[in-house]
């Protein structure tokens, strides 16, 4: 990824190929740039008639500074997230493939400027791994100087984005390099670097511990599925997390085949496990005294001579069973295997991350995740949401729904009332596989890959959507 270093010289005097300020009716004033010079760029600015409308942005030549470049941005009133989604703007108006970026937003404690370094990394991140022209697929990104911060909030940003990119980048390969089985290898990976155990269980071990949801699900690929546990835990751990995260590496809807234009962004569908797997690594190098267990339940939904039928009974991890009507509702199959298996460890609570449904879209947009279960959680997991400026909503789980997943022939089956709340059915679903665990569910179907252009820090593709509000959750749950 690209490197983010702190500096305390002046702005004016740094050689680089862009200079970010931002703008709130004025150019704002900063420690580390002269007043004479923020005057001047100011009546510029004025000039071509800047805004402070967050993400609004100007871009001037660099005179009387040393950088080649002004990027004037609006930062609205300044808050946290306000300031994260300017720096993400400002970074697409920086240049083509520029070396060194100075970042001069104002910001009034470390929380504020790890918001601005972390938005700044994540709105210039791009995927090029698969570009043909070596200069471009070489390019990680310039080197980020962010004025007047300190090393612990560059540290947290580090982290932050880094967990960020490394979600986005697993999501955006293609479905062709990214399987199960290499998901269960990038995990070991990573794991070995930064001191996470990993745990894969192979297509034979699923079947003798009786893991039936994903099994039936990845059956019909030729590229058979996993289970990868990740687990972060340092010693005196007061608090043990569990988080299950939707793992399927590309879904055609099985038997019950999408229409094509469906399957399009289907690789995003890993989304959850890929949030989960650097959430955990973000906690590790974040040192948090909190144990985290991720659990990534990897499977690839494909159609063929093997693949699971509707009408099928499957034997979830612990028992129960599933009638399958919709080989398409493939995602809480095997989610409810990962969180059957997660509550044997007996944690103190567990969260699950997936794009469940299509519903979820419908009821809440692209932009805004649904999250439903115990209402104790589900209050922690939008306050954590809040805190790290990831929308999510909370929603009811309806007794009346469980009439409708109530089969004939099994315990379940996978399909609910087909006049609405799929995305509510699939949660009531999921809460038959917690027990008494503590526990939210959080959908972020729509969220979780960008379809249209980029706004603020969030590209086209790929989000990484989760991932900040995971890990705050985390960090409120280690100082309890």
């Amino acid at each position: 990824m690209t490197s983010m270093n702190a500096t305390s010289t002046a702005v004016s005097t740094l050689a680089a190929d862009a200079l970010i300020l931002g703008f709130d009716g004025d150019v704002t004033s900063h420690d580390l740039l002269d007043e004479s010079v923020r005057v001047a760029i100011a009546e510029a600015a004025t000039a071509l008639e800047a805004s402070a409308k967050v993400g609004s942005t100007v871009v001037l030549p660099g005179t009387g500074v040393e950088a080649k470049r002004v990027v004037v941005v609006g930062i609205g009133d300044g808050s946290e997230g306000a300031l994260r989604e300017a720096a993400g703007a400002a970074a697409r108006a920086i240049g083509t493939r520029p070396t060194t970026v100075v970042v001069a937003l104002p910001a009034a404690d470390d929380a504020a400027a790890s918001a601005i370094a972390e938005g700044a990394v994540l709105g210039a991140y791009s995927f090029n791994a698969y570009k043909s022209d070596d200069v471009v697929a070489a390019y990680h990104g310039p080197d980020w100087l962010i004025a007047g911060a300190s090393d612990a909030a560059i540290t947290r940003a580090r982290i932050l984005a880094g967990a960020v990119a490394g979600a986005r980048d697993l999501v955006n390969t293609p479905p062709l390099d990214m399987f199960p089985g290499a998901v269960a290898e990038i995990a070991q990976s990573y794991g070995a670097a930064h001191g996470v155990e990993v745990e894969v269980w192979e297509p034979q071990r699923l079947a003798d511990e009786g893991f039936g949801g994903i099994l039936a699900v990845g059956m019909g690929s030729s590229r058979l599925p996993r289970l990868v546990k990740v687990e972060w835990a340092p010693e005196g751990a007061s608090q043990h997390v569990a988080i299950i995260g939707k793992g399927i590496t590309f879904d055609t809807g099985g038997i019950s085949l999408k229409p094509s234009k469906s399957m399009e962004t289907m690789k995003s569908d890993m989304s959850g496990s890929a949030a989960v797997l650097h959430t955990v690594l973000a906690a590790a190098k974040a040192e948090l005294p909190v144990k985290v267990t991720g659990w990534l339940c990897m499977a690839e939904n494909m159609p063929s001579g093997t693949a699971q039928r509707p009408s099928d009974v499957i034997r979830i991890y612990g028992g129960k069973t599933v009638e399958v009507l919709n080989t398409d509702a493939e995602g809480r199959l095997v989610m409810a295997d990962g969180l059957a298996r997660a509550v044997e460890d007996n944690p103190d609570v567990v969260l699950d991350i997936a794009t469940l449904t299509g519903a979820q879209g419908v009821a809440l947009g692209t932009r805004t995740a649904g999250v439903m279960g115990d209402d104790d959680i589900r209050t922690e997991v939008v306050d954590a949401a809040g805190a790290a400026d990831e929308p999510f909503w909370p929603m009811p789980l309806p007794d009346h729904l469980r009439e409708g997943i109530k089969s004939k022939v099994a315990d379940l089956q996978n399909m609910g009332d087909p006049n609405g709340g799929g995305m509510l059915t699939a949660g009531v679903f999921l809460q038959e596989f917690v027990g008494d665990t503590p526990w939210a569910h959080l959908d972020i179907a729509r969220p979780a890959f960008n379809e249209g252009s980029p706004w603020g820090s969030t590209p086209a593709g790929a989000t990484g959507f989760g991932v900040r509000t995971l890990f705050r959750f985390l960090e409120e749950r280690a100082g309890r």
